[in-house]
């Protein structure tokens, strides 16, 4: 077997031990080939945006876990440190590859709409999405995550399932030490946290003063409901005394989930989005996650363009990507939503053909107008704050997990003796597009609400495989920038030949379905000039995504953990 070193070495990246001159004495010292290495591990890797999950992650795989146990218990640990985005009173996606049986699966729990939601109670009186989408106590949809793990950890997972909830539970009990950005956050986020009296008295002192970096914050109401998770399963949540608390608090402040929203929920398992870039297989979600499609949508349209003549980072590269991004985001808002509500062209939107006959559109020197672009017909092609994590281990499995409140503490209720935050989701539906088809006489959208419906997501854990195994497992939040950042690392690792730590330090971009160009803060000056000059309006103000990535390759696990949002780590095992 080769020694450690070399190996890990030979998988960073050729050129690895590239010799420097001193005077005239034979080249010696010992080079790097990149500013940016992942962390190495032989035997599986957890990455994920809070160091303390990561490890609970990793603490799993080495007690004889598999990589679903180990994503599940990173779940739970999630809602207790990364309280912002983690989350069991949210929703979201899986992906699983089995090794055993080479399958992949996409676990759907996405939320649902509550069925006493109504459209009058979303928009206001000129018809506009009204505040109580996004905050409050009718903001939170049905949330799907317990179910989700649930499902995937007694399927997939071979541990006892209350050894996957332990760790969350001892988190919750014995508190969790604030860095200074988790202070900072619970300072930003005050006035959202306020909209409920259990927020604020778990999240801040009893005089309302704020925790300090390196204080001690505990969490005994969700250490409770954890325990009753860990105790009956999905049963624990859904059903019995949690469920009871949630009906009964949303009741009292005119929310809508009830008793029988609660019952009645199901997570999915869907068959995954299969695609293909340069001989990379691409395996991401089906709808109701328009993300994965957008994602195959644009990787086809770049097919056609030659990317790695023009270089990682250049000006011409950038804009052929922002191009595709403009027309995939035109497409994606016209033609997907919730497969059980509406017919959408799936097959069309992520086929070669149609790929091709977009990319006519694109004029490699010059940035045309969104509205010259315009939306496509894949029928023609038919055929009869969020957050996200990796784990692999070394039996071959791979799990991709996105899962999320929605905004930054979601809807900002806290139910009463739970601990749970719960999400704002319902502000995912196109409730002002919705009022127009209405005012109109027009159809509805694909995603307007309807009771018991999950609206369209941009969520979209991913994976890339060669020779038929995992290779690249990634995805990440930031709301409507998430798919142009998972575009952004394929394309990078796949094109450019990049080191995942590489591809996800590199500066990012997002070009949604209108003319502006967005950039990240102190992006390459140079660059931004001859963007400018080949028609591109550029402006510039946050940095985007979180991407949590494992590159699997010659036997080694390579760890890269974002660092846009502090805390992450990737945890080698």
């Amino acid at each position: 077997m080769m020694p450690a070193l070399p190996r890990i070495l030979a998988a960073i990246g050729a050129g690895a031990l590239a010799l420097t001159p001193l005077g005239a004495q034979q080249k010696q010292l010992l080079e790097y080939p990149s500013i940016h290495s992942p962390v190495v591990g032989e035997r599986g890797m957890v990455v994920s945006q809070s160091a303390p999950a990561s490890q609970v992650g990793t603490a799993i795989l080495r007690g004889g876990g598999n990589a679903v146990d180990a994503a599940v218990a990173t779940a739970f640990a999630l809602a207790v440190t990364l309280p912002r985005a983690g989350n069991i009173g949210g929703d979201g996606f899986m992906l699983i590859h089995d090794a055993k049986t080479g399958r992949d699966v996409v676990v759907d729990f996405r939320s649902v709409a509550p069925q006493g939601a109504k459209l009058s109670m979303f928009i206001d009186d000129r018809g506009r999405e009204a505040p109580a989408a996004s905050r409050g106590y009718l903001a939170p949809s049905v949330p799907g995550t317990v179910a989700g793990l649930y499902l995937a950890q007694r399927k997939y997972g071979r541990l006892a399932w209350a050894d996957v909830v332990k760790p969350a539970i001892a988190l919750a009990e014995q508190g969790i030490t604030l860095t200074p950005d988790e202070a900072f956050v619970f300072s930003w986020g005050r006035q959202r946290l306020s909209t409920s009296a259990a927020a604020r008295a778990a999240y801040y002192r009893a005089d309302g003063s704020l925790y300090r970096a390196g204080e001690t914050m505990k969490l005994p109401d969700l250490a409770w409901t954890l325990r009753q998770i860990a105790a009956r399963g999905a049963d624990g949540f859904y059903k019995g005394e949690v469920a009871q608390r949630i009906a009964s608090d949303m009741k009292a402040h005119g929310g809508l989930i009830t008793l029988d929203d609660l019952n009645a929920y199901r997570p999915i398992e869907r068959a995954p989005l299969l695609g293909e870039y340069r001989g990379i297989r691409v395996v991401t979600t089906p709808p109701a996650s328009a993300g994965g499609a957008t994602l195959i949508n644009m990787l086809n349209i770049l097919e056609n363009f030659d990317l790695k003549s023009a270089g990682a980072g250049s000006a011409r590269s950038l804009h052929v990507m922002a191009e595709a991004m403009k027309l995939g985001y035109a497409d994606r808002y016209r033609y997907l939503g919730d497969p059980a509500f509406a017919r959408a062209p799936v097959a069309g939107f992520v086929s070669k053909a149609y790929g091709r006959e977009r990319a006519k559109l694109i004029d490699p020197d010059r940035a045309r107008p969104a509205k010259m672009l315009g939306v496509g017909d894949p029928w023609r092609f038919e055929s009869p704050s969020t957050t996200h994590f990796s784990v692999a281990d070394a039996e071959g499995n791979a799990v991709s997990t996105t899962y999320t409140l929605g905004a930054d503490f979601g809807s900002g209720v806290m139910i009463a003796g739970t601990g749970i935050l719960l999400n704002n989701q319902m502000n995912n539906f196109d409730h002002a597009g919705a009022a127009r088809a209405l005012r109109d006489g027009a159809p509805a959208p694909l995603n307007a609400m309807a009771p018991g419906k999950r609206m369209l997501s941009t969520m979209m854990p991913t994976m890339l495989f060669k020779d038929g195994k995992p290779w690249v497992v990634t995805g990440s939040p930031g709301g409507s920038t998430i798919i142009d950042t998972v575009l952004q690392i394929v394309v990078d690792v796949v094109d450019f030949g990049l080191n995942i730590d590489e591809a996800t330090h590199q500066p990012r971009i997002f070009q949604a379905a209108n003319d502006n160009l967005r950039v990240e803060p102190n992006f390459n000056p140079d660059t931004r000039a001859l963007l400018e000059r080949m028609g591109h309006p550029v402006i510039s103000d946050e940095t985007m995504g979180s991407a949590q990535s494992i590159m699997i390759d010659r036997g080694l696990f390579l760890g890269a953990a974002d660092p846009r949002r502090p805390g992450a780590a990737a945890i080698a095992f």
